[in-house]
């Protein structure tokens, strides 16, 4: 017997909305032990993903580049240096005060690998240990794009573990 996505899909799926602003999203992050949600629209179908990873870029400088000109006109030359500030040097309170109502459709992302119910173990594999690192867990949806389940690494080691002691 071949384990499809329904076999290993997890039916209760905490998700957010497009609409809840970042500061909802952050206290979701602290209540659930995950990474991750699935963003779902009113008709359930989901239209993105918010990770952690995600909301601690609003707090990261976009631009690291230092470029520091040296030599005298008309010789003048740059170097560039990448800047990595410390957490500390970061002021939590002021971009999170700044960010905390911002909608989360701003700060999702919109490229979702996703699965139907039917599909195998092996294309749910492919998407989990493939190219992008990002991908933790993959929504199941319906033929409309609705989310129906989700299925993390762990809910895989587990079907297989198992499989094996069966």
């Amino acid at each position: 017997m071949t384990l499809t996505a329904r076999d290993l899909m997890e039916p209760d799926v905490k998700t957010v909305s497009p609409d809840d602003d970042v500061a909802d999203v952050f206290k979701r992050f602290a209540r659930y032990e995950f990474s991750g949600f699935p963003v779902v629209d009113d008709d359930e179908r989901v239209v993105g993903v918010i990770t952690e990873s995600d909301l601690v870029d609003l707090f990261e400088p976009e631009d690291e580049t230092l470029w520091i000109p040296i030599g005298l006109p008309p010789f003048v030359d740059t170097l560039s240096y990448q800047v990595k500030r410390p957490w500390a040097d970061i002021d939590l309170g002021v971009d999170l005060i700044r960010n905390a109502d911002k909608p989360i459709s701003e700060v999702m992302s919109t490229d979702v690998a996703t699965v139907t119910p039917d599909a195998s173990v092996d294309d749910v594999l492919d998407l989990l240990v493939g190219d992008d690192p990002d991908i933790n867990r993959v929504p199941v949806v319906d033929e409309d794009g609705r989310l129906v389940g989700i299925i993390a690494r762990q809910d895989v080691i587990r079907a297989f573990r198992d499989r094996r002691l069966e």
